[in-house]
């Protein structure tokens, strides 16, 4: 009998998440990595470049079961944190929000309008941008990847580890890269 008490004791705390997200009164997932900025596009582009960071930006919804699976399994990662915090400069956008962003080509619309102006349908959307943006270009013409939905550690890690390498400018494309470093990856 005791042991079967252990087993479904370590059973239970196998299944609980890494670490308790916080919630900000907007309902969404808040993570220290996060930017608080004016949600000006190019302002933020030319901010994380200056702290030679990657600008991305995350989409969410309050109650978005897959966003608090990120916030609760994914992102607290040891590395996958590390990254967040060091190398991206991360802005929230709250998909059903009226905060105003301003977008790379200068329009300015409340969150739930921009995020339709970028067709984003799911949560959360990660969109990475490079370190220079042209002229006249909205967030999704300019971001060199955009992942729609949740993913588990190494598909999020080697992401985060392909848009540092800017693998988008090799001829490997993001699948075949995530399979190579997953067989190095593998336990």
């Amino acid at each position: 009998m005791g042991k079967w008490m252990g087993m479904i004791a370590a059973a239970m705390l196998a299944a609980l998440p890494l670490q308790a997200a916080e919630i900000g009164d907007d309902g969404l997932h808040k993570a220290a990595w996060m930017q608080d900025t004016f949600k000006d596009l190019r302002e933020d582009l030319a901010e994380a470049e200056a702290a030679g960071k990657r600008l991305v930006i995350l989409i969410e919804q309050r109650g978005c079961i897959y966003c608090a699976r990120m916030h609760e399994e994914v992102f607290p990662e040891p590395e996958i944190d590390a990254l967040l915090n060091e190398r991206f400069f991360a802005v929230q956008i709250n998909m059903f929000g009226d905060v105003e962003v301003t977008d790379f080509d200068g329009e300015t619309l409340a969150e739930k309008d921009i995020v339709r102006k970028w067709n984003a349908l799911f949560t959360p959307t990660m969109m990475f941008f490079p370190a220079e943006v042209a002229e006249g270009v909205t967030a999704p013409q300019a971001a060199v990847a955009t992942v729609p939905g949740a993913f588990g550690k190494w598909t999020t890690l080697n992401m985060l580890t392909w848009v540092l390498e800017e693998g988008y400018t090799t001829d490997e494309p993001f699948q075949k890269y995530h399979a190579r470093k997953f067989q190095e990856q593998k336990p």
